[in-house]
């Protein structure tokens, strides 16, 4: 994977795991089920108050469930996922979202279809300007 950088992009992880759990996370490598060596910062939400105010504290058992948000530059949730504790994250679909976000945002006269990927063609935010892109599907 890229670095974040080469994204134009600011990674945070965050759980209510104290901060000796994530040295012990970051000091185990992944093939033993640690984290390993990590390129973002890893944030201790012991207050479950980051996790509270993104909706994903399930309050009365303390912990959180698994949260992805992309956020922009001016802090609005452009996109978001909430999973269950038994189910993990695509890292190439984050990516392909963020890179769909960040082709809008240069391109506020398109839209990205479903799947859409860098090089694809985009929409028009118009049913009778999009005649062209479903034509040619």
């Amino acid at each position: 994977m890229q670095n974040s950088r080469s994204w134009n992009t600011q990674v945070l992880g965050v759980s209510v795991d104290s901060v000796f759990s994530h040295l012990a996370w970051v000091q185990t490598d992944r093939k033993s089920g640690g984290l390993g060596d990590l390129n973002y910062p890893l944030v201790s939400d012991v207050t479950k108050s980051i996790s509270k105010s993104f909706g994903v504290l399930i309050p009365d058992q303390g912990i959180a469930l698994r949260g992805l948000f992309i956020i922009d530059k001016e802090g609005v949730i452009q996109h978001s996922t909430i999973n269950n504790l038994g189910i993990g994250r695509s890292v190439d679909e984050t990516m392909r979202t963020l890179q769909a976000l960040q082709y809008i945002q240069e391109n506020p006269d398109e839209v990205c279809p479903a799947g859409w990927k860098p090089g694809e063609k985009s929409m028009k935010p118009d049913p009778k300007l999009n005649k062209e892109y479903f034509s040619a599907i």
